[in-house]
């Protein structure tokens, strides 16, 4: 239904824009600061593909990632052992994603 005026609403009489646009602030589905990557999830990736730095390259930390999968090959597997324990410190102590921000619960 027109407004008695018989304009709509957000145009005035020669036809351009009259009422403010309508945002909406953007969407933050987590705390500010805080990373949307879990802890739980680059624990688990350490822990079980710590031969690949999984863990390290889900958080952003892709140098340290290619450094854990360098040591591995050339230790011959042994390497993996870093990525293991990474893994098992992620989980306990909680850590930090590639941009610095602490992972999430």
């Amino acid at each position: 239904m027109l407004p008695p005026s018989g304009r709509r609403c957000g145009q005035d009489a020669s036809g351009s824009l009259g009422c403010p646009l309508m945002t909406t602030p953007p969407y933050q589905q987590y705390p500010q600061g805080v990373s949307d990557k879990s802890k739980v999830v680059a624990g688990i990736l350490g822990i079980l593909l710590g031969f690949f730095g999984a863990g390290r390259f889900y958080m952003g930390d892709t140098k340290t990632g290619v450094l854990q999968l360098v040591v591995s090959v050339v230790t011959c597997g042994f390497g993996a052992l870093w990525g293991t324990i990474d893994g098992i410190l992620i989980l306990v102590n909680g850590g930090v994603d590639g941009q610095g921000r602490p992972l999430r619960d």
